[in-house]
């Protein structure tokens, strides 16, 4: 995987994933129709729609819980097939769902390192491995410092964290597998207004970072403050993109609604 500082310098390039033709069936509901998306590096990519517009299939697929019915993947250029989401993370594309999926009583270490735990030798036993907390704990205060968030105890367990937090720690342990492109499903959702600022700053810091989000919002506030582009979609077929330089929530509203500008 490329290093995140060099992920800006190819954005005029190919697109950093490319969907083409992508279809999705479940039995006789057709939930996308042939949809073409590209994601280039380095961007914050809104993707917008009512309930049934095939949002959460998309996702389903680009993070690689399902296979599409039909169409084509790439990535960086290359044709793949994402089998599943550890295929996914270790091509290096993350998905932060709207539950975040934290074990809540576990610690902020345990957390970002869920799956991936740091082992040290046990002296004198050369089969036998430790849990390395300590290394853990100084590693996920690296991540949360690179997002700006200071928690002083890194072994203060995930539900005593504010919203906002959480949503620090989900995307720590996305740094953690060096994702180059992170996915976000609904991140403000039942956020208040402090916790949801907290969140979007996230996102634009991941994006100084050169790595590339794909957002999914029903907030169109939140799309029009964070987003560099949006994709509208609408009964499984994207209706309309567009650059959010020059869109306020409003307009955004109206085209989610209509799919076309008013």
């Amino acid at each position: 995987m490329q290093p995140a500082s060099r992920i800006m310098e190819g954005a005029d390039e190919a697109p950093l994933l490319s969907l083409r033709a992508i279809t999705k069936t479940y039995g006789a509901v057709e939930a996308l129709k042939g949809v073409d998306i590209d994601v280039h590096a380095g961007e914050v990519l809104a993707i917008c729609g009512d309930n049934g517009a095939g949002k959460s299939s998309l996702i389903r697929i680009v993070s690689g819980a399902q296979e599409p019915t039909g169409g084509t993947i790439a990535l960086r250029g290359e044709p793949i097939r994402l089998r599943s989401p550890q295929d996914a993370l270790q091509r290096g594309v993350a998905t932060i769902y709207q539950d975040l999926a934290l074990a809540p009583r576990l610690s902020i270490a345990q957390n970002v390192f869920l799956g991936s735990e740091l082992t040290r030798p046990v002296l004198g036993l050369p089969f036998a491995r430790l849990l390395d907390k300590r290394r853990m704990a100084e590693e996920a205060r690296g991540y949360l410092q690179r997002l700006a968030i200071d928690v002083a105890d890194m072994t203060t367990p995930v539900e005593r964290l504010s919203g906002g937090q959480r949503q620090a720690v989900a995307i720590g342990r996305a740094l953690r597998w060096d994702a180059e492109l992170i996915i976000m499903d609904e991140p403000t959702a039942a956020l208040g207004v402090k916790e949801t600022a907290q969140v979007l700053d996230l996102i634009r810091r991941l994006r100084a970072e050169g790595r590339t989000v794909i957002l999914i919002s029903h907030n169109m506030a939140d799309v029009v403050s964070v987003a560099t582009r949006v994709v509208i979609l609408k009964s499984g077929r994207k209706v309309t993109e567009e650059p959010t330089v020059g869109l306020d929530a409003d307009t955004l509203a109206h085209m989610v609604m209509t799919g076309k500008k008013p």
